[in-house]
């Protein structure tokens, strides 16, 4: 990969989809296979960062986010992998059966959740597919001539994708789990040996989980950073999972724009009562951890129960993931 090096003027306003085409379908490891897309004109592609993502409108019409895994300086190409899923939500099924070179789709703008944080030396953790949004980060901070290690976890030896693009890096550090035969990384080693690094995952739940587990007894969450493909717990369903005074049951929604007051139930999310009032609001993930459903809230107090807010932005109330937050008090009022 060359360095981030160039200018592009292509933006695309919010909401607004730009048309491309599959150039080419490759297979990178037992059942993940990657994905080049291009726009159908040959045109430039909106500039990305090292941890962004974008959503893919599938031919039946549903969206999935994936992590763009290519070279930023490529105008012309973004590249996605994924991993087929026969257990899934049925996006992935999509994408290895209808994704062949020459489809055309839809995507949105990429959007940025992972940045790369600037740090004297670098270890990623990867589970499995969680190796996508990594693999440029890797690619970056060897252009800086930075320190960084990877430890990379799969299912077997089959399942460890881009290991060409890592081996032509030299890495000085490449540790290999196969998971049949080596069983899981020693991730309380990774925190112990490498104390001044800071520390980037994703895969599984449950490997964030443990090494978050261990960042916090180090007493260093400050230096992990994290992207999850599902949430971290599911969401709260009843008076006594919630936070104090909570409404789980059901409560009202203003949509300030038009006035509307609709009535959320307690087995429906606010997206979904946004939208059987005739408001098509945009949502990817509708897990709470994309933030695509994200709506700024002007009065009222919310349940937050999404997995991408920080703290302080929970503590200041000023917006809210629609398809899993609710509200604890007993109306919001929603700049919609």
């Amino acid at each position: 990969m060359t360095t981030l090096q160039h200018e592009r003027e292509l933006t695309l306003p919010a909401g607004q989809l730009l048309d491309v085409r599959v150039n080419s379908a490759r297979r990178e490891a037992e059942s993940i296979t990657s994905y080049e897309l291009g726009r159908t004109d040959g045109g430039p592609l909106p500039a990305w960062a090292p941890g962004a993502h974008v959503d893919v409108h599938l031919p039946s019409g549903t969206v999935r986010q994936y992590s763009v895994c290519g070279d930023p300086a490529d105008a012309t190409t973004y590249r996605i992998a994924v991993l087929e899923l026969p257990e899934g939500r049925g996006g992935s099924l999509e994408v290895h059966r209808e994704l062949r070179p020459g489809r055309i789709l839809s995507i949105g703008a990429p959007r940025q959740n992972f940045s790369l944080a600037d740090a004297g030396e670098y270890v990623f953790v990867a589970g499995g597919i969680g190796i996508t949004p990594l693999l440029p980060m890797i690619h970056q901070v060897q252009q800086r001539g930075l320190p960084w290690k990877l430890v990379y976890g799969a299912r077997t030896a089959e399942h460890f994708a881009f290991l060409g693009e890592l081996a032509s890096l030299r890495a000085p550090s490449l540790q290999l789990y196969a998971q049949d035969t080596d069983g899981h990384p020693d991730l309380a080693a990774v925190v112990r040996d490498n104390p001044a690094a800071a520390v980037y995952t994703c895969g599984p739940a449950g490997l964030m989980d443990a090494l978050s587990t261990h960042m916090a007894a180090a007493g260093r969450l400050h230096q992990l950073h994290l992207e999850r493909f599902a949430p971290a717990a599911p969401p709260v369903d009843g008076p006594e999972d919630s936070p104090s005074g909570a409404v789980t049951e059901s409560f009202e929604v203003e949509l300030e724009r038009t006035g509307t007051v609709i009535t959320v139930g307690p087995n429906e999310s606010v997206l979904d009562a946004v939208r059987a009032a005739g408001v098509q609001h945009p949502s990817s993930c509708e897990m709470g951890f994309c933030g695509t459903c994200e709506v700024k809230v002007l009065c009222g107090k919310v349940d937050h129960r999404d997995d991408l807010l920080t703290e302080t932005e929970r503590e200041n109330g000023n917006s809210m993931m629609i398809c899993v937050s609710r509200s604890a008090s007993p109306r919001l009022v929603l700049d919609l």
